[in-house]
């Protein structure tokens, strides 16, 4: 196999399971573990796009992140178990918006977990493995 084809044809990364928190326990009593995915550069590319605003400050448009928009949006995208746009679980948290059930359900450190889950799953934290040239 050349080295081109390996490139046409990549291992899909499967989703993960991880335990979040000790907190959400299913029938038997052990922890429900959350489904999660991971996300493409063109999809991050797309995150980050509609994460993007405008402020003015002294008059000079300045663009800016919103991390607390993006945070959210690769949660909800990345996350495939528990579904955060089901109405049940949009109901039980009072709220319309899926994206916002993940902070009304989990507790911080809970949610960083889950973004650090999603992060190192979507190549993230992963040092770069280089050939020694000697």
């Amino acid at each position: 196999m050349s080295k081109l084809s390996a490139f046409l044809h990549p291992v899909a990364p499967e989703p993960k399971e991880v335990v979040i928190s000790d907190r959400f326990l299913g029938e038997d009593g052990k922890p429900v573990p959350f489904k999660i995915r991971p996300l493409t550069q063109e999809e991050n590319d797309a995150l980050v796009k509609r994460a993007k605003r405008t402020r003015t400050v002294n008059g000079v448009a300045q663009e800016y992140i919103d991390s607390s928009f993006l945070s959210r949006a690769t949660v909800l995208a990345a996350t495939v178990e528990p579904n955060f746009a089901e109405k049940e679980l949009c109901d039980a948290y009072g709220v319309l918006d899926p994206a916002l059930v993940p902070g009304k359900m989990l507790l911080s450190g809970e949610y960083a977990k889950l973004v650090q889950a999603i992060n190192d799953l979507s190549g993230f934290n992963f040092p770069v493995e280089e050939d020694a040239k000697n």
